[in-house]
């Protein structure tokens, strides 16, 4: 070479340029797989997708798998022939709540389930509370009882301790207590004279500091508080019937004052705590209350003239016998429903019979309460599906009116109680019918305070909370007069019904 040339390579030849630019070439899948780039990135989506498809199979394919999910008993054409064998609530025995425990194969839609609340219920031992206990627990609530066992007693809910949603604290509500609950139903106070005559002292302070410490609790947790109070607040009225808006003929001095004048303060507390702290409270007055799990020897009126008949001693009357009271039942133990899924619309009726019922089944009414009634979707699935709701006359007593109160939407004060009247003379001569025709009546003087008429208007409970009492003391006296018979005599109730028979 003769002279040196530096060569470049890749400089030798001069490369051509192109005269505009072209794109890169269509990628015909790249609208799918960006989503699903996406989706794989995104873990929480797919998490709530696939929680969705399982959900969807486990309410769809896995319930019309089952072998029972549509054995229906056929229905005969007087539905009231069901009627006569009702299912009914068992308090001694276990019992499944929801609607499968009343018909195993009957298929409820998911709406109408509701979700359990948390219920505190002070005095739940007692005479009222437990029952309401028991009306709570069967709806699918969790309880909590808390009482100081000094008027009530274990065996009034002994059979709900194997429940998993019961719970029993002994506990005197004087003293602060702090729970996790949506809702407390305050009953803790003596209601009889004997008891809280016993010690008044401690009968107002569990009245007014009991009460001041359950309104706390309902504060700091947001609770909707429900007070107990009674009738005697209008001490010996001067108006009769007693109307919500009397303000009562109370002795601030006297023997009983220190309930009267207790479940007062107990009634300012919660209007306070309601107008100040924002609480939600319900008031509810009861009138005098009998039944099954009454003291035996609390010194109220039925009480005393059904244990000295069954005792064969003379019923004491004080006084002249002419003072009135009025008497409701505490709670119903034959209530039962009836539910029935009624004929379906025009176009689907014709092809099965018009007017004839697709599904039906009975519910007691522990368990029927508030599955429906407290349910949001309960008016449209009664549209829906043409549900009919019958149920017995005997549906509505002091319980029910408590939980009517609870969850409805107005504060109170309500009367509760039943407006038949009686006189104590007439009350003994139905104890007399009842018991021992041959039952001798005894008269004492009358004790210090004694009110001589007593008797509600219950207008504003039938108006706004739809209810009213529906068992006459004829029918509700007997129930008691058994559950006394057998607290009594024990073991000896045959005999003791024997001997009532060969007296009689």
């Amino acid at each position: 070479m003769g002279s040196s040339e530096l060569i470049f390579r890749g400089h030798d030849e001069t490369q051509p340029t192109p005269d505009a630019y072209s794109p890169k070439p269509a990628k015909p899948w790249l609208f799918v797989i960006r989503p699903v780039r996406y989706l794989l990135r995104e873990k929480r989506l797919v998490f709530f997708l696939v929680g969705m498809a399982i959900a969807t199979v486990f309410f769809t394919i896995l319930p019309s798998s089952s072998p029972h999910a549509h054995k229906y008993d056929p229905l005969p054409d007087s539905f009231s022939h069901e009627l006569t064998t009702p299912v009914r609530y068992k308090y001694y025995e276990p019992l499944q709540v929801g609607f499968q425990s009343a018909n195993s194969g009957g298929k409820i839609p998911l709406g109408l389930k509701r979700k359990g609340l948390r219920i505190v219920v002070t005095g739940g031992a007692g005479f009222v509370g437990s029952h309401l206990v028991d009306r709570l627990i069967a709806r699918g609530d969790s309880v909590i009882v808390v009482d100081n066992f000094f008027t009530g007693r274990k065996e009034n809910v002994m059979h709900h301790f194997k429940n998993p949603r019961f719970e029993l604290i002994r506990h005197d509500v004087v003293e602060p207590l702090l729970l996790e609950v949506d809702q407390i139903y305050h009953l803790a106070c003596p209601a009889s004279p004997v008891h809280y005559k016993h010690n008044p002292v401690k009968t107002i302070k569990t009245n007014v500091v009991g009460t001041l410490n359950m309104l706390g609790l309902a504060k700091r947790v947001g609770a909707r508080f429900l007070l107990t109070s009674t009738s005697e607040v209008y001490g010996d009225p001067l108006q009769h019937p007693q109307v919500e808006t009397y303000w009562g003929n109370v002795n601030p001095i006297g023997v009983r004052s220190c309930y009267d004048e207790g479940k007062r303060t107990a009634e300012t507390l919660a209007m306070d705590y309601h107008r100040g702290a924002g609480v939600e409270v319900r008031i509810a007055r009861i009138f005098n209350t009998y039944g099954p799990r009454m003291c035996i020897d609390d010194g109220r009126v039925v009480s005393n003239f059904v244990a000295q008949a069954l005792r064969k001693e003379p019923m004491t009357v004080y006084g002249d016998g002419k003072q009135t009271r009025s008497f409701q039942f505490v709670s119903d133990l034959e209530n039962n429903f009836c539910f029935e899924w009624g004929a379906l619309p025009t176009s689907n009726a014709e092809n099965m019979g018009a007017g004839q019922p697709v599904i039906g089944f009975e519910l007691s009414a522990c368990e029927y309460l508030a599955r429906l009634s407290e349910c949001s979707l309960y008016a449209l699935w009664c549209r829906a599906f043409s549900i009919k709701i019958t149920y017995s006359d005997d549906y509505c007593m002091i319980v029910e009116g408590l939980m009517r109160l609870m969850e409805g939407e107005h504060v109170g004060p309500f009367n509760l109680g039943n407006p038949g009247e009686f006189t104590m003379l007439e009350l003994a001569q139905v104890v007399q019918e009842t018991i021992d025709p041959n039952a001798r009546i005894e008269f004492k003087p009358n004790t210090e305070d004694d009110p001589h008429k007593r008797k509600p208007d219950i207008t504003k409970a039938k108006d706004l909370l739809g209810w009213e009492p529906k068992i006459p003391l004829r029918k509700g006296l007997p129930m008691m007069v058994s559950d006394f018979r057998q607290r009594i005599f024990g073991d000896h109730k045959e005999e003791g019904t024997a001997t009532n028979k060969s007296t009689s």
